[in-house]
């Protein structure tokens, strides 16, 4: 939390209460806390069945890591998106997977989930049969 909060430039206590459901962040702190985390604050209205899904504790760990922070790079660059943006989406879309389960995923399955991502973009089907 303190790294986050030094990133942010932030301080500790104010994430602390922020993460403890404490306090009325502005939107300035909440965009500052995103860029600290990977990821991008985007504030919008949409549909209740369209809500962004909420993220596992093991999945807010695994973005906070430079494995994530790298492939999300890796896979920007190979598809031309903003790395900011991507990470939120390939965060959300990961927490959306993991509903598919029936148990609480842990980060080499985060990871694991990761991987194939990366191969299936990087390594697109070239309409070719197989051997």
């Amino acid at each position: 939390m303190a790294a986050v909060a030094a990133d942010a430039g932030l301080s500790v206590p104010y994430v602390a209460n922020l993460e403890n459901g404490r306090g009325n962040p502005t939107t300035d702190a909440l965009t500052r806390l995103a860029e600290a985390l990977g990821t991008r604050l985007t504030i919008g209205f949409t549909d209740t069945d369209t809500a962004p899904t909420e993220l596992p504790a093991a999945l807010v760990r695994l973005g906070r890591t430079s494995r994530f922070r790298r492939d999300v790079r890796v896979l920007a660059e190979a598809t031309g998106q903003d790395t900011t943006e991507l990470a939120g989406r390939l965060l959300d879309v990961l927490a959306r997977l993991s509903g598919l389960t029936d148990r609480d995923l842990t980060e080499p399955d985060w990871l694991r989930l990761l991987d194939a991502l990366l191969l299936i973009s990087l390594h697109p089907n070239t309409g070719k049969a197989g051997p």
